[in-house]
Formats: C-alpha cells, sequence, structure tokens
C-alpha cells in the first residue's frame, strides 16, 4: 500500500491532468438529459477554482515572513522579458493590421497568443512546485507580486492600441484586472499575516501540513485541465490553426522556462546559490493560465483565449517530468 501512495505522489500532476480531461470527455459523451446539470457545473467550478487559488496562495503566505517577501535582482532582467516581449509582438500586430488589411486575422490571433503567454503572471500553484524542487519560495512568491503589478500597468496601456474597443480606456482596463488581481494576491497576503499574529496555534497547524497546497493544486489541476479540454472540444476555430495555436504555446512554455533557468543560473552561481536556477525558471515559466483565458476573452481576440489552456498542459508537463526528476535524485 505504501508503495501505491508513492507511486501516486510521485505521479500526481499527470494523473490529475488525466482525471480532469478524462471526466469532461466522459460528460461530453453522456446522455443529452445529463447536459442540463452543464451550466450548474460550470457555475460550481467557476466557484470553486478561485477559492482553491486563494487557499494555495494563503498557505504559502503562511509559511513566510513579511520580511522575507524582499526583491531579488534576478526579479528585474525577468520582468523587463515579459514587459517586452509584449510590447514588441504588440507593435507588430499593429504593423500587421496597417500593412495587411486584409486576410491578417489567423497572424493575428497567434501573435497575441503569444503576447499572453509571455505576459502572464506567475501561476499561484508555483510557489508549491518550487518548494517541492527545494527552490526558493520567498523569492517567487515575491516575483508573483511584481508581475500582477507589472501587468496591471502594461496591459492597459498596450491593449488599447493593439486591440481596440469601445469604451476600454487605460483606467477601465486597469480597474478590471485590478479586481481580478486584488482578491487572488492581497487578500491571502493579508489573510495569512493576520492568522500568523492574531492566531499562532492556527498558523502553527497550518504549516505542520506542508502536503496541503500540493493536494489541493492536484484537484484544481484536475479543474483546470477539465476547462481545458472543454474549450478545445467547443471550439469553432480549424484543426489547422487550433494546431498552431498549441505550438505557439508549446514555444513560448520552452521559451519561458528556458531563459528563467538561464537568468537564475547566471545570478545564483554569482553567489553560489543553485535554487535560483529553479525558482527563476519556475517564475518565468509557469504561468496562471486562468488570467491567460480571461484576459484573451476580455481585451484580445476571444480566439486567441484558448491558448491559455495549451499552455497548462504543457507547462504542467514538463513540472511532472521536474518532479518525478527531482524524486529520483
Amino acid at each position: 500500500m505504501s508503495g501505491i501512495k508513492q507511486i501516486i505522489r510521485e505521479w500526481m500532476l499527470p494523473i490529475s491532468m488525466t482525471v480532469g480531461a478524462a471526466t469532461y470527455l466522459a460528460y461530453h459523451f453522456m446522455p443529452e438529459p445529463v447536459h442540463r446539470f452543464g451550466p450548474v457545473l460550470s457555475d460550481i467550478v467557476a466557484v470553486v477554482q478561485p477559492l482553491m487559488l486563494f487557499a494555495m496562495l494563503f498557505l504559502t503566505f503562511c509559511r513566510i515572513e513579511p520580511r522575507q517577501l524582499m526583491p531579488h535582482r534576478w526579479h528585474w532582467p525577468l520582468l523587463l522579458i515579459q514587459g517586452l516581449s509584449f510590447v514588441a509582438l504588440g507593435a507588430l500586430i499593429v504593423l500587421l493590421k496597417s500593412k495587411l488589411q486584409d486576410g491578417a486575422g489567423d497572424w493575428i490571433v497567434l501573435i497575441e497568443s503569444a503576447m499572453l503567454c509571455l505576459i502572464c503572471p506567475t501561476a499561484t500553484a508555483a510557489a508549491v512546485v518550487t518548494r517541492k524542487l527545494g527552490g526558493d519560495v520567498p523569492g517567487i512568491t515575491t516575483y508573483t507580486i511584481l508581475i500582477n503589478l507589472l501587468v496591471a500597468f502594461l496591459v492597459p496601456a498596450v491593449v488599447p492600441m493593439v486591440h481596440p474597443q469601445g469604451g476600454v480606456t487605460f483606467w477601465v482596463a486597469f480597474s478590471m484586472i485590478l479586481a481580478k488581481v486584488f482578491p487572488l494576491l492581497i487578500m491571502p497576503c493579508l489573510a495569512a499575516w493576520l492568522t500568523r499574529y492574531l492566531l499562532p496555534k492556527a498558523h502553527s497547524w497550518l504549516i505542520s501540513k506542508p502536503d496541503l497546497p500540493f493536494k489541493i493544486w492536484a484537484v484544481s489541476l484536475a479543474l483546470a485541465i477539465a476547462v481545458t479540454v472543454k474549450a478545445i472540444v467547443h471550439s469553432d476555430l480549424s484543426f489547422i490553426l487550433l494546431c498552431l495555436i498549441a505550438l505557439v504555446s508549446l514555444l513560448c512554455c520552452i521559451f519561458q522556462f528556458a531563459v528563467g533557468r538561464w537568468v537564475g543560473s547566471w545570478y545564483g552561481h554569482k553567489k553560489g546559490r543553485h535554487d535560483k536556477k529553479i525558482t527563476a525558471g519556475q517564475a518565468l515559466g509557469q504561468k496562471n493560465t486562468v488570467f491567460a483565458i480571461w484576459m484573451g476573452y476580455t481585451f484580445m481576440t476571444p480566439e486567441s483565449s484558448i491558448v491559455g489552456g495549451f499552455y497548462s498542459i504543457w507547462h504542467n508537463l514538463y513540472n511532472s517530468w521536474q518532479l518525478h526528476r527531482h524524486n529520483l535524485s
């Protein structure tokens, strides 16, 4: 029995992904009367997912002292990479629209897909994986806060030029993103610190359960993959365009993990800190794909939002391999 538990723990992520995909596909092929419960189930998932993200980040903040949330030197090049790549691709879209009045639609969808992958903030669960891999949890948590702040300012500044929409000004977009970010980023932080200082016994109990965030993430991942499969199944995009969006997301995933690990290795080598390679790789590569999907629907061409689902598959497959390799070492 202990061997089975060890296998499940080691392969938790692919198991969660398989369960999520299989669950939605089973529902999809069920008789029509069962589909009447679809809207109710979607509403439940829409409530449960943010609560799980809140819980994961709350538990992460419980393990971090406020004084540990300090910016590191490796944060700045990663922020620069995300910001400049987003702006550069936005300028490319503006150029395409001015040069190619017709026939640029698919190209714009692909470029917007890359923009979403590159500017998307670090995933809430990144701290969970980073801790499992032996990385710097306070460092990646600080980066998660910084990149969300950058997104809140940069996306509203660029989107009106790339994809103008009536009534969507800088301040409208800024307030929309802030409303999305604040409850799932700042509130868990405040709740964790209040728990630390006002409820020390509860705080001690929470930090005595180191695997709890990982278990919550496993359930959250199953839900995320189910939503991803649903989006792919019901997509009206051509098969070729779907494959191209999947390819764009894969290339962005490879690029960001590789560059993040290189930057972390550079700064870690100078200080003899090998954990920075892991931490910077997760900070740049592991994304809040739910947020990317929302940005696609809200600010970009809606077809580009599906890139978040594909990216979710790639970065979780890579994380599964990393965790497996780490457990073997």
